[in-house]
């Protein structure tokens, strides 16, 4: 925490902030929630970055740290219990976590915006949904209740609700799923935001729409160039749509690459076993390779990789050494000891070497 932030973080535009260097950049993320169970490492040392116009998908199981990155970033983490026990979170140059509470609520909605996952419990029960998008401009530029509602009903039908004029009165139960989410959308993106966190858009979506939803995500980041952040536990959703995955367990970073490479060949074998667990067209397997066990207790965490436990190649290295998030080649990164031996398909699980 180096930097010294403004006084008063200018409202919104990529030009708020001098940098050269990524749009938003994650460095060495360290999260804890103090129980009476003991301390629960949320995160620990996380990092990544994002460039404008770019997707970052991150991917885990529930539990893996995903969720807590976003409210972190968001600056909307409960603390206590939470605790941010070291690191940065950088937008455009700055360091968000040494702003006060009042500077970063500047930023928040502004420059970078959240999308969470379960419109019904987000938006408000009581108020119409035309009235909920337009206070976004009430209150941060300060427009007349008139125009509001007209930028309100414009936003409605640039996320595809039909009738928007007739339906800016309508309350959030009168929508369907699909629909409540394309109002969080429009909520999320009224101020053209340069970041974008969309934490499990499309939970509880059928197939369909969830395609409908990823879609208008992504036509939205083209015309606005936002860095959007696609948190999910699901490998299929974000196929078609992200340049670059993060693969999170026990609030680690396990694995980083471009989507093609983590895909084509996997380094690391928690990615591995999530790809092996997808159902797949040209197989004739009636049944999902399933990974054994759960994940770890984040106050409990095993000594060396906490994947180990679980891991059908771990050896006693694995399970007395943490590894280092490393390059496999490129900008494709695992923390495995054996990452090459993964990477390439020489390493053998036990059962493999005696066959």
């Amino acid at each position: 925490m180096t930097t010294t932030p403004p006084s008063t973080p200018p409202a919104s535009g990529p030009g708020a902030f001098a940098s050269s260097g990524p749009l938003l950049e994650v460095k060495d993320l360290h999260v804890e929630f103090r129980t009476k169970s003991g301390v629960a490492q949320a995160i620990n040392g996380l990092n990544f970055s994002l460039e404008a116009g770019e997707t970052l998908a991150i991917l885990g199981e529930s539990g893996s740290g995903k969720s807590v990155t976003a409210q972190t970033i968001m600056g909307i983490l409960d603390m206590p219990p939470g605790h941010i026990a070291g690191g940065e979170i950088r937008y455009r140059g700055q360091d968000l976590l040494a702003m006060k509470p009042e500077q970063r609520r500047l930023l928040r909605g502004v420059n970078i915006s959240m999308i969470f996952q379960d419109a019904l419990s987000s938006l408000n029960p009581v108020l119409p949904v035309g009235w909920q998008i337009a206070e976004m401009f009430r209150v941060h530029q300060k427009m007349k209740r008139k125009a509001a509602r007209e930028r309100a009903i414009g936003l409605m039908k640039r996320v595809g609700i039909p009738a928007p004029e007739q339906r800016v009165g309508d309350y959030p139960h009168q929508f369907s799923g699909g629909m409540r989410q394309r109002i969080m959308i429009a909520m999320a993106i009224a101020l053209e935001p340069d970041v974008l966190i969309a934490d499990e858009p499309t939970t509880a979506l059928d197939v369909t729409v969830q395609a409908q939803v990823m879609r208008l995500l992504k036509d939205l980041q083209t015309e606005n160039n936002m860095g959007l952040i696609l948190i999910t536990h699901d490998l299929g959703v974000v196929a078609d749509v992200a340049d670059k995955i993060a693969v999170m367990y026990a609030g680690r970073v396990m694995e980083a690459s471009d989507v093609y490479e983590i895909y084509a060949k996997p380094g690391h074998p928690y990615t591995k076993g999530l790809l092996e667990s997808l159902p797949r067209l040209d197989s004739a397997e009636t049944r999902l390779n399933a990974i054994p066990g759960l994940p770890p207790s984040l106050t409990d965490m095993p000594t060396g990789c906490p994947f180990s436990p679980r891991c059908p190649y771990a050896t006693d290295l694995c399970r007395n050494e943490l590894p280092e998030l490393l390059p496999i080649v490129g900008q494709h990164t695992s923390a495995c000891h054996y990452r090459d031996d993964i990477y390439h398909g020489r390493l053998q699980t036990p059962e493999e070497a005696q066959t």
